[in-house]
């Protein structure tokens, strides 16, 4: 919903399947609505920046067209299919800006003119995002360079102003190689121990990723990177790769995983190792592979241990979806579909009913408290894990929520996951 005062309130509405939206003008008075615009897709429509007015009542929204997420002015794409828009920062009568991605380790602030101009206000690589308020604009970069990130402030008259950061500084820098992989060229970050001579040693290989919709890990953004830098210093080549489904690349890529969270985003992870044992031979075993990750990231690496024993040695899964018929409808139904009538894509994507198939290492980790991921998916994979025989490390989390905010807690948890990985590695 969005509402300027000058016009009346706009707001946007989804149906369940999530394939058809409808965008609302909202008489204050009455509650009487019109249609505004009516949206439709064949797999599910991502819905973006709410929909508003501008200074003169054009209606401003985000919606997919020749496969990018585009600004739309009135119904017509503004913003060229060159750029993956992901979000409305400002609009005003001459322009609308946003973030949005030419490639997707990268965002920029773009102002898009209605005479078809186009004018990209972040010039250096890195990650931008923006705030604008009447003749100020201020903009934040992340970058590879550094893990403080710069504050620039602009305003309409010309000046220019950089905002010094007080914070401490960070007792490292990563050292991050951006690189694609596989044949779907896929994004991906490696990271070697920062005292590592290259051919010296061969060491233990570890994916770090979330691998699954609305989020991305690999990006030009060193504060990305702190853990996987530590992760990596403890004696490990670490390796975070965004497969399909992640954002910020097209329509399509987005919707490669529609009722297949289990088969596509796997095949990535297990294309990011093959590519990984012939580019890095000399310094990686990929005889030993193992896999960490939390939430989705929780979900694909317990599915990795499960369905690719042969590629995959061992698995830290920390609050892992086990069992999408128990998570977030509105989240879930956008890409399998409404169970009641898919019960067997939740059945394929499910993890419970691959718990006979576990034959290597699985630390299983989920605070009691978290009402994000249930802590029922990870009891109820146990469960099934000990009914079918096969040994496996529950870490349960007293009082800790989906992440884990305490730093004492984390810290160790940390050290618990560095110990279950050597062990489990050699």
């Amino acid at each position: 919903m969005s509402w300027t005062g000058t016009f009346p309130p706009v707001i946007q509405v989804l149906s369940r399947d999530q394939r058809s939206s409808l965008i609302l003008e909202v008489e204050p008075e009455t509650g009487r609505t019109t249609t505004l615009r009516s949206l439709n897709d064949d797999k599910w429509l991502e819905l973006g920046s709410a929909p508003q007015r501008d200074a003169v009542g054009r209606l401003i929204t985000t919606e997919d067209h020749d496969d990018k997420h585009r600004v739309v002015v009135d119904g017509v794409p503004l913003s060229s299919a060159t750029w993956q828009v992901r979000s409305i920062i400002a609009c005003d009568s001459d322009s609308v800006v946003a973030t949005a991605s030419y490639e997707p380790t990268e965002v920029h602030v773009v102002r898009f003119g209605h005479d078809g101009a186009q004018e990209v206000l972040t010039t250096t690589p890195g990650v931008h995002s923006a705030v604008v308020g009447g003749d100020t604009t201020v903009i934040v970069r992340s970058c590879l360079e550094s893990v403080t990130p710069e504050f620039e402030v602009r305003t309409s008259a010309g000046a220019l102003h950089h905002l010094a950061t007080v914070a401490h500084e960070a007792p490292f820098l990563p050292q991050v190689e951006m690189t694609t992989v596989g044949p779907h060229e896929l994004s991906a970050a490696i990271l070697f121990p920062r005292d590592h001579v290259r051919g010296s040693k061969r060491l233990p290989l570890l994916l770090d990723p979330y691998g699954g919709p609305h989020a991305q890990r690999v990006m030009l953004s060193a504060r990305m990177f702190m853990e996987s830098q530590w992760l990596a210093d403890q004696g490990f080549c670490v390796v975070v790769a965004d497969g399909r489904g992640t954002p910020g690349r097209s329509r399509s890529w987005e919707r490669a995983i529609k009722d297949e969270f289990a088969s596509v985003t796997l095949a990535d992870q297990v294309q990011v190792v093959e590519a990984i044992a012939e580019r890095y031979g000399a310094d990686v075993d990929t005889t030993r592979v193992g896999i960490t990750g939390w939430s989705y990231g929780g979900y694909l690496a317990a599915l990795a241990v499960l369905d690719r024993p042969d590629v995959f040695t061992a698995a830290v899964a920390g609050a892992p979806v086990t069992d999408w018929a128990l998570y977030d409808t509105c989240y879930t139904e956008r890409y399998l579909g409404d169970p009641r009538t898919n019960s067997d894509v939740y059945e394929r994507n499910s993890l419970i009913t691959k718990a006979d198939q576990l034959e290597r290492p699985l630390l299983l980790i989920h605070g009691l408290a978290d009402d994000n991921v249930v802590a029922a998916h990870t009891l109820r994979l146990s469960s099934a894990l000990l009914a079918a025989g096969k040994p496996h490390t529950v870490l349960p989390l007293s009082g800790v929520t989906h992440m884990t905010p305490q730093e004492t807690v984390a810290e160790n948890l940390k050290l618990v996951q560095l110990d279950f990985l050597r062990r489990s590695l050699g």
